[in-house]
């Protein structure tokens, strides 16, 4: 064996040896890589139910129902983002921001008729904070411009919806 063939043989074994380092750490990251989705993204693209997923928008105004089973906390409540909403199913305290008209980001899985099981629920922080991800779905759905101020609430959206459809 020449030189030249012993050379070219070590780095087709160092690039082998790279590529695969490489390809199981992009296998490690893709199977903990949580997406965030939209609700309306949600209904058109449901994700598989074993994905687990951040859904984020507004909590419907109305929409919380709060039962107690067996000393534990049972909640669902309706997230959306103007077009679309969801249910979510969250087993546990809620946290003490959560309020209905209000920003919120579930992480959890999409079951297979559709709704949401929250495995943790997170509220915004205070009255001006809102998740870059809803922030941009909402400035995307054409439901907020925030050079006119704060978003608007989410009980008008649907309002809003029909004097934007109407003319």
């Amino acid at each position: 064996m020449t030189r030249k063939t012993r050379r070219l043989w070590i780095v087709i074994a160092c690039l082998a040896c790279v590529g695969s380092a490489a390809a199981l750490t992009l296998r490690a990251f893709s199977s903990n890589i949580v997406f965030f989705m939209a609700p309306s993204q949600v209904k058109a693209n449901p994700p598989s139910p074993d994905r687990t997923i951040r859904l984020g928008g507004m909590v419907m105004a109305g929409s919380l129902h709060r039962i107690n089973e067996n000393g534990t906390p049972v909640n669902a409540f309706e997230v959306t983002d103007g077009q679309a909403a969801v249910e979510v199913h969250y087993t546990g305290i809620l946290p003490d921001l959560f309020r209905e008209g209000q920003s919120v980001v579930a992480l959890g899985t999409v079951q297979k008729d559709g709704g949401f099981t929250a495995s943790e629920v997170l509220a915004k922080h205070d009255e001006t904070y809102m998740p870059k991800e809803v922030a941009d779905e909402l400035k995307r759905t054409g439901k907020w411009d925030p050079r006119f101020g704060k978003a608007p609430d989410a009980s008008s959206w649907d309002t809003m919806t029909a004097k934007k459809a109407g003319g």
